[in-house]
């Protein structure tokens, strides 16, 4: 029996691309099966911060769900926080890279990715080729569904033992920004960001290729070796 990973997240995108590196060793659900789950701040300052909220947080949610008690053989949630880091803007967006324009209007949530590019590439105009060195940097957490009685279940107590049993993988991938927006594959960087060794942008890489070198694909690796 398969182990099921939970992919805590709803971005479509995310999904297609961790079931593309990992393959079919496991059965794959995301929170579009559980749309109940509430959804969580990610106030943490650091990537890791934020993917252990996600992973404990929808791992305590599915423990006491009735689908989620339902599940066959050993469940995990799989929950990643990732952005990209810019050398010359002292390592933002960082966490706040899918919210990165919004920050400017104090708006809450993310914002739409042709709105991050287009702040990105205001912030870099002046900025040399040499000085644009950047990486895409990528935390997963992985924690394992407890099943408890919804009824007499401490949530305190579940949610301490989820988070000490919550495993961390981290991967990045070292490359420069580009004055443009090259390629329309991918999502939110990955038209502006040429990984180091090649000319071509993630979005205009064939998948599989980006999928080879990604900071994603970077961490996932560590995690698929870690489950045997």
């Amino acid at each position: 029996m398969k182990t099921t990973l939970v992919l805590a997240t709803r971005n479509a995108h995310k999904v297609e691309e961790i079931r593309a590196i990992l393959g079919a060793k496991f059965e794959y659900l995301s929170l579009k099966d559980f749309p109940e789950e509430p959804a969580v701040v990610e106030d943490a300052k650091t990537f890791a911060g934020n993917a252990t909220k996600k992973s404990v947080g929808a791992a305590w949610f599915i423990g006491r769900n009735e689908r989620g008690l339902s599940l066959p053989g050993i469940t995990f949630v799989l929950a990643d926080d990732s952005g990209l880091e810019v050398d010359a803007l002292n390592g933002a967006p960082g966490v706040h890279s899918a919210r990165f324009a919004a920050l400017d209007g104090g708006k809450e949530g993310n914002s739409p990715d042709a709105e991050n590019r287009a702040k990105l590439l205001r912030l870099l105009k002046d900025v040399p080729a040499k000085n644009r060195t950047a990486r895409f940097r990528c935390v997963l957490a992985l924690t394992p569904v407890l099943s408890a009685n919804p009824k007499t279940a401490s949530p305190v107590c579940l949610a301490d033992e989820a988070e000490l049993q919550t495993e961390l993988f981290e991967g990045t991938c070292e490359g420069t920004i580009g004055f443009s927006e090259k390629g329309e594959g991918g999502f939110g960087y990955d038209s502006l960001f040429v990984p180091a060794g090649y000319e071509q942008t993630f979005g205009q890489m064939n998948p599989v290729m980006k999928n080879h070198l990604s900071h994603r694909a970077q961490a996932l690796r560590k995690l698929a070796q870690k489950m045997g």
